[in-house]
Order: structure tokens, then C-alpha cells, then sequence
């Protein structure tokens, strides 16, 4: 090239900022023709590339120099001088900068905490106060993603949104016109906890962040960060809400019902997270959809579009290995698959010995004649799960969705037979623990303000056991099983957009099975019941932005009984001003299934509950009334939540609380009532999340029958304390710290001076008043560390650490006594102890 051409291209980039472009657009291939023939040179340039590339008309007096830096500059190709007379033209491989401003429309308000994701990379973030966003290093070929719970989602080119003279890019989100229901705090204490305007707290798991201790996003183990929501024993088989029993909850499952929470007898929540896209927790105020769960309603949905392109993960901790996969079969249809096992039966892990030594206390593992410990071949124990959603679109309008889900857990033990040690014989106890679930459901949009839904569930929960007593020469087989089955009609009617009516009805079969086999002396008692239940329920929800209202009702008829029972429901909130907002939620709710604690004929003493179906005589439909009033503060980031609330619930029995008393085996009918405040302090920024959240609160029993008539509940926790801070120390590194403190439970203890009574041949414990007692204060510190890293284009890995129970503290969960086997007349205190220092590791590979 000579010096004058050099000069004059130098001269050239100095005159970037001139502009050489008319307004009109049009297509690149064609400009590309033009300059050919105005300045005799040829572009080398594949048609896919530039084919969809609009840009201005050049003015006649741009020199090609100012021409190509103005097209590298404003389209993301490359344009290069291979000598004089030949330019190449090649996809833009260099990064960029990008920002914008999220708007609602029609509000002329920023959206503060709308997700920002790149897709198929881990990059991404959250808008700040002022609906702002910015993101660095991105492919200006890259797909952003912006989204707010109750509006229309975009993907924009990471092109369209680069940094400019003209300042950041604004992004107008509509509201989603079938969304009633709308965000009022999008970051609720961690990344991906939301809270909806109705009270109700929904976690995506997809952009779920960290919780202290977990390695996993652990469905029911996160939920329990939620004021007035915990676990007085630590395990998720008995989550306790505003002082419920576990069996309290209703649980479903992609409209499925199920009867089975977790791994490990508790330990684990049974439910994968990676295809588990919303949990939805509902602890007053409840839909006039749902019954059952006098307590609360925890509604998981799976992932409900077809991508359209393959996707999934794998990953590994210290207990289990699991899979997903998301795969777009043809247009319009796909399948989501999942599957989880552990590696219990074959690796012995500390977090497994741990888990282990915690689940069978107390149990035949821990209290035979020749304990069984988890090192030995003695025993087996392991667990799986797996899941399958077949998703097809008709059309825009009509979808259908299949779902199956599969849960089990599955234990073997050897217990050799003392006495005939010569032919070294062993028994073999045996316990399966199952729960399946299918479901299908069809929605249709018949127009802009119309829509509709048809379900149907098969849900199945079965619990076997084979229980060997060498000593006896015994055999107890036992079973308790339940089927359901379930069909659901709705439809939405929107009469604008601030109000929608809802009507529908739900059908529903329940079956419940209990069985208990011994050899000898040969003893055999099956019991099975049936019940049918029909529903119609209809609701108006309103929301104008400063004022929300959902009245319903739902009318219960039981043909077994002839009976009906209504059930009103209530969830108002009214924004005071831009900051402060009250609530009122009321519920009337009833529950036909309850769960009995039998601690004498147990499953090897490791599951003690056994479902059991109403008959409205020994065992009666419970039925609850609740109310809450509070007081929401917003700003600044901050959340300050008041909330009183009162629950009465009628027509439990002794034979489901699990009484540790005198009045153990007899069976008496009753009631429960808790009352309280709860108190959550939370504050959200864009690098860390910390919040405080305290529950004050009473739970009292009242039996007619008993001296003295009220007492306290078995999970009376009067003080109840949680806290924790989130920390992006780095980009891609996330810590979180935090610790739980509680006041102790109520037990019973032993009468003074007479522990014992004896009744013929037979001793019991002489036990004092019921629930006079406490526990020692439960306290317990974890911790978490998430670090993520982009290891190829569309594949990225996770890797976190835990460990729950930092200090190692030893809490005492429950205790009760048992008549001394060397001196009758004396006890024997056992207690049941909470998880030690447990750490764990996991891997993940998401693509």
C-alpha cells in the first residue's frame, strides 16, 4: 500500500464520528452491490450472514474508509481489508457491553429485580431500583433474556442492547394477561424467592440461589426459611406451619397429590429440583381451588415449555447422583426427563454416616440385641426417584401436558438368629417406602378473555414392611397403602384487566389401606376405606395495582356421610401508599386423610405414621379456621412484615399426634389452637441478601375428656429465631452464612417418686401431666459456598459445599421414656438428636 493510501486511511479514522449515513434502511446485500460498483472492489461474505442486516443509505460524499469503520462500528460483522481491492466480511467474534432500563408498560415505573439472562450461559443479573441493568464481555451475537413474574418475557440481541451515545437501551415489559396474581417483591430474602401480592411465597428453582448448609436446591428444605414455616425435628417429613402437624400440608405435585415428602425418611427432599420449576407456599388466604392441608398448600409445578434445543445436567454429592433432560422432539412437542439415585448401598460417605446415624435412632437398626451399624453388610439402604413430562402444543391455544413421578426408598437389614449359630442363619427385615404419581392435564385460551382447564391424577402410596423377632420366632408383616384418584374442571373468565372469575369442580376417590399379618400366634387384620368427595368452588379475584381482593368459596359434599361443609375464603391487600401496605387473609378448610402414629406397631420402628381415612365417628374430618392481619413495609430495599394470625383446627385424635403420656393408647377426639406474630426484617441489594425473621407463638391442645382438658401442643414452640446473609464475594462465587434458634419443645415427664405402674404382668411409664416440660433451646449454624464457571459456549459447572451444624452442637429434638429393663419401677430416658457437623460437597454439569 503507498504512504498516500496509508495516510488516507489514517486520516479516515480519525473522522469516526461524522456521520455518513442517510435515515432510509435497507438491505446490506444490497449496499454491498453498491459500493462494488461505485469503487471497483469485491466482498467476500456468506448470504446467511448478511441477509437479515439493514443499515442506512451512506452519503455520496462518504469515502469507503468511513463506510466500512461505520459498518463495523453499527452491525456485528467484521469487515477487513484483505489488500486494495478485497474486503472479507465474517460474523462479529469481539465482545461488547450491554445495558438497559426495564419499564412496566402503561406505568411508566422501572421494574426493580426483573431477571436478565444470557441464554445457554450462566451470565446474567438483576435489574437495580431503577430498572437498570448492564452486563460486560458479551458476544454481540448473544441472546438476552428479560423477565418479570406477571409480564411478557422478550429475548432481545445482545446487539440491539450495546452501550450508545444514546445511553442505555429502554425495554418496555407488558403485563401477562392471564396473571392476576403479580409480584409484590420480586428478591425475597435469596435469588429466585419471590413474594406474589397475595401473601403467598413462590421459589424458581432455576434461579434459586443459596440457603446456609444446603449443597442442593432442596425444595422443602428452603421453604423452611419462611417465617412461621420449620421442622421441630429437622426433617421434612414433618414440616411444622404456624404450629400444624406435617400431615397438615398438601403437598401436590404438577396437580398431582402425594402422600411422601422425602429421602432418607426425611432427611431429603424427594422432589428433583432441576425440572421443578416453582414452588408455590401458601400459608393463609388459599385459593378456593384447593382443599385438604389444614395447615398450608405447597403446589410444585415442572417446567411447562418445549425448548428447542437439548438441554440438561448432571451432577453428584456426597449421597446421591441425578440427571435431567429437556429434549424438543419434533415442532411442538417434547419430553422432560429425570432421574435420581443414591449410592448409599455401596459408598459410605461422612455425610452418609451422619445421615444414617441421625434417621435409625432409636429404631431395630440401633436397638437390636446385635446393633447393625452402616459399615457392615448387615444392611442395605438406598433411594431413587424419576420423572417424565410429555408436553405437546396443538396450537398457541391448546396445550396438553403428562406427568408420572416415582419415589422410593428401600432398606434391608440381617439380624443373625442367636440361637442357631451352627447353620449361622440370619433374618432379613425389610422396608419399602413408595409413592407414584400420573397426571394430565389440557388448557385451552378459547379467546382473549376465556380460558379453561380439564386434570385428572392417579396418585399411589404404599408402605411394606417384614419385621423378623428372633427372639419370638415372629414374623409381623405390615402394610398401609393409599390411592386417590382426581379430576378437576375450571374456567377463568376475565372481565377486564383487573378482574377475573373463576369457577370450577373437582371430583376425588380416596382409598385407604392398612394390613398387619403376624405368624404366630397367627393373627390377621386388613382394614380398607373408601370415600368420595365432590366439590364445586368459585372465586372473584380484583387487582388495580393499589388494591387486591380474592373472595371465594368452596362447597365439600361427602357421599360416604351425606354431609356438606362450605368452606369461605378471603385475601385482601390494600397499599396504603407507594411503601406500606396492609393485609387480611381468612380461610375456612377441611382434610379427610390424617396420618396416626402407632409407636407399638411401627415399621421396624423407623416409620411410625400410618395414613388413615376419616369415617366422621373415631376418626373425624378435621376442619380449620384461620385468620392473619399484617402489615407490609417496601423500601429502599427493605422489607419490613407484620403478621398476627389465628388457627383452630377440630377433630383430631390423639392416635395422630404421637402423645408420649398417659393418654397414648386411648383414643379421644380434640382440637388445637395457635396464635402469634410473626416478624420478618429483610434487606436486598445487588451483591448480598440478609435477613431476620422471629415468630412468637402459642399452640395449646384441648381434649374434653383428659385432666387437665388444655395443655400444651407437641410442637409448641413459644420463641422461634432465623437469620442469614447472602454475599457475592465474586462474580461467579456466592457465600451464605446463617443459624436457627428456637426454644425448646414440650415433653412429658415421669412421675416423681413413682415412675412406673404396674397393670397384671405388665409395666408402663406413670407419666406426669402432659407437655409440662421443655427441651434445652435448639441452636445450629451452617454455611454454603456456590461457585459456578463457564467451561465451554453452552456448558457451564457448579460446584457447592456446606455444612449444617457448624459447631457441632448436640440438640435434643425429642424425648420420651421407657420402663427400665433391669429395675422396673425406674425409667429410662431416650432421647433423639438432631444432626451433627455434617458437611457436604456437590458437582454439577448443566448444558
Amino acid at each position: 500500500m503507498s504512504q498516500t493510501k496509508f495516510l488516507f486511511i489514517v486520516l479516515s479514522f480519525g473522522l469516526l464520528s461524522f456521520e455518513v449515513y442517510a435515515q432510509d434502511k435497507l438491505p446490506l446485500s444490497d449496499l454491498l452491490a453498491q459500493l462494488e460498483t461505485k469503487f471497483d472492489i469485491k466482498f467476500s461474505y456468506s448470504v446467511n450472514d448478511v441477509k437479515q442486516v439493514r443499515v442506512g443509505q451512506p452519503h455520496d460524499s462518504a469515502t469507503l474508509v468511513q463506510i466500512i469503520n461505520q459498518l463495523n462500528a453499527n452491525t456485528n460483522l467484521n469487515f477487513e481489508f484483505l489488500d486494495e481491492r478485497y474486503i472479507a466480511v465474517s460474523v462479529n467474534n469481539k465482545n461488547i457491553s450491554i445495558c438497559g432500563i426495564v419499564y412496566a408498560e402503561n406505568l411508566n415505573t422501572p421494574l426493580f429485580g426483573a431477571t436478565i439472562a444470557v441464554t445457554n450461559s450462566s451470565n446474567g443479573t438483576v435489574t437495580d431500583v431503577n430498572g437498570k441493568f448492564e452486563l460486560k464481555d458479551l458476544s454481540a451475537n448473544a441472546l438476552v433474556s428479560i423477565s418479570y413474574l406477571g409480564f411478557t418475557s422478550q429475548t432481545i440481541s445482545a446487539y440491539n442492547l450495546r452501550i450508545s451515545n444514546n445511553g442505555c437501551t429502554t425495554i418496555i415489559l407488558q403485563e401477562h394477561s392471564q396473571v392476576l396474581n403479580q409480584v409484590f417483591i420480586s428478591k425475597f430474602l435469596t435469588t429466585g424467592l419471590q413474594k406474589l401480592i397475595d401473601g403467598s411465597t413462590i421459589l424458581n428453582t432455576e434461579k434459586f440461589g443459596i440457603l446456609p448448609g444446603l449443597t442442593d436446591p432442596d425444595v422443602l428444605q428452603s421453604i423452611q426459611a419462611l417465617p412461621g414455616v420449620e421442622s421441630v425435628n429437622e426433617s421434612i417429613a414433618n414440616i411444622n406451619v404456624r404450629g400444624g402437624t406435617n400431615d397438615q400440608n398438601l403437598i401436590l405435585w404438577d396437580g398431582i397429590k402425594m402422600y411422601h415428602a422425602g429421602h432418607f425418611f426425611g432427611l431429603i427432599s424427594a422432589y428433583n429440583p432441576h425440572l421443578t420449576n416453582s414452588v408455590v407456599v401458601t400459608k393463609n388466604g388459599t385459593s378456593s381451588e384447593y382443599s385438604d392441608g389444614v395447615s398450608s398448600t405447597i403446589n410444585m409445578s415442572t417446567k411447562n415449555e418445549i425448548g428447542s434445543e437439548l438441554s440438561g445436567g448432571f451432577g453428584a454429592n456426597l449421597i446421591h447422583a441425578d440427571a435431567f433432560l429437556e429434549i424438543p422432539v419434533i415442532d411442538r412437542l417434547g419430553l422432560h426427563l429425570s432421574g435420581r439415585r443414591s449410592f448409599t448401598d455401596f459408598i459410605n460417605s461422612p455425610t452418609y454416616n451422619n445421615y444414617y446415624d441421625r434417621s435409625f435412632q432409636d429404631s431395630k437398626l440401633s436397638t437390636t440385641k446385635n446393633p447393625i451399624d452402616n459399615t457392615g453388610d448387615a444392611s442395605e439402604f438406598y433411594f431413587y426417584d424419576y420423572t417424565a413430562k410429555l408436553l405437546y402444543d396443538l396450537n398457541d391455544s391448546h396445550k396438553f401436558r403428562a406427568n408420572y413421578i416415582g419415589i422410593s426408598n428401600q432398606l434391608e437389614f440381617k439380624e443373625p438368629d442367636q440361637n442357631d449359630t451352627e447353620d449361622n442363619v440370619s433374618k432379613t427385615s425389610i422396608l419399602k417406602q413408595e409413592n407414584i404419581g400420573f397426571g394430565a392435564h389440557w388448557d385451552a385460551i378459547w379467546n382473549t378473555d376465556f380460558s379453561s382447564s380439564i386434570s385428572a391424577f392417579y396418585s399411589r402410596y404404599n408402605v411394606d414392611a417384614i419385621d423378623y423377632n428372633i427372639d419370638r420366632k415372629q414374623q409381623l408383616t405390615q402394610a398401609n397403602e393409599v390411592l386417590e384418584t382426581g379430576v378437576k374442571i375450571k374456567t377463568n373468565y376475565k372481565f377486564s384487566n383487573h378482574l377475573n372469575f373463576l369457577n370450577g369442580y373437582q371430583f376425588s376417590e380416596i382409598g385407604v389401606l392398612n394390613g398387619t399379618t403376624v405368624n404366630a400366634p397367627s393373627y390377621v387384620t386388613i382394614k380398607k376405606d373408601v370415600l368420595l368427595n365432590h366439590a364445586l368452588f368459585s372465586e372473584v379475584e380484583y387487582n388495580n395495582k393499589t388494591t387486591y381482593l380474592r373472595v371465594g368459596v368452596r362447597s365439600n359434599y361427602f357421599q360416604k356421610f351425606a354431609r356438606f361443609i362450605i368452606e369461605p375464603r378471603l385475601n385482601f391487600k390494600q397499599k396504603l401508599n407507594s411503601h406500606l401496605a396492609l393485609k387480611l387473609q381468612g380461610e375456612f378448610k377441611n382434610q379427610s386423610v390424617n396420618q396416626s402414629i402407632d409407636f407399638e406397631y411401627n415399621f421396624l420402628g423407623i416409620e411410625k405414621r400410618r395414613w388413615v381415612l376419616a369415617d366422621d365417628i373415631t376418626a373425624p374430618i378435621s376442619e380449620s379456621k384461620q385468620g392473619s392481619f399484617g402489615l407490609e413495609f417496601h423500601n429502599n430495599n427493605w422489607l419490613i412484615d407484620v403478621e398476627g394470625f389465628y388457627k383452630h383446627v377440630d377433630g383430631i385424635t390423639t392416635s395422630n399426634q404421637g402423645f408420649y403420656n398417659n393418654y397414648q393408647f386411648i383414643n379421644a377426639k380434640g382440637s388445637h389452637t395457635s396464635k402469634g406474630v410473626e416478624l420478618l426484617l429483610n434487606k436486598t441489594e445487588r451483591t448480598y441478601s440478609a435477613w431476620l425473621s422471629y415468630t412468637f407463638s402459642t399452640n395449646n391442645y384441648y381434649f374434653q375428656e383428659f385432666n387437665p382438658s388444655k395443655f400444651p401442643h407437641n410442637v409448641d414452640v413459644r420463641h422461634s429465631i432465623s437469620m442469614a446473609i447472602n454475599v457475592n464475594v465474586l462474580k461467579n462465587l456466592e457465600i451464605s452464612i446463617g443459624g436457627i434458634w428456637r426454644s425448646g419443645s414440650p415433653y412429658t415427664k415421669p412421675l416423681k417418686d413413682k415412675e412406673t405402674v404396674k397393670d397384671g404382668n405388665t409395666y408402663s411409664v406413670n407419666y406426669d401431666s402432659p407437655n409440662r416440660e421443655n427441651l434445652d433451646d435448639f441452636m445450629r449454624f451452617d454455611a454454603s459456598l456456590h461457585f459456578q464457571t463457564q467451561i465451554a459456549e453452552k456448558v457451564r459447572a457448579i460446584i457447592r459445599a456446606g455444612v449444617i451444624n457448624i459447631t457441632n452442637k448436640t440438640n435434643v429434638t425429642n424425648r420420651y421414656f421407657k420402663v427400665n429393663a433391669d429395675n422396673l419401677d425406674t425409667t429410662v430416658q431416650v432421647d433423639h438428636n438432631s444432626l451433627g457437623l455434617t458437611p457436604n460437597l456437590s458437582l454439577r454439569i448443566n448444558f
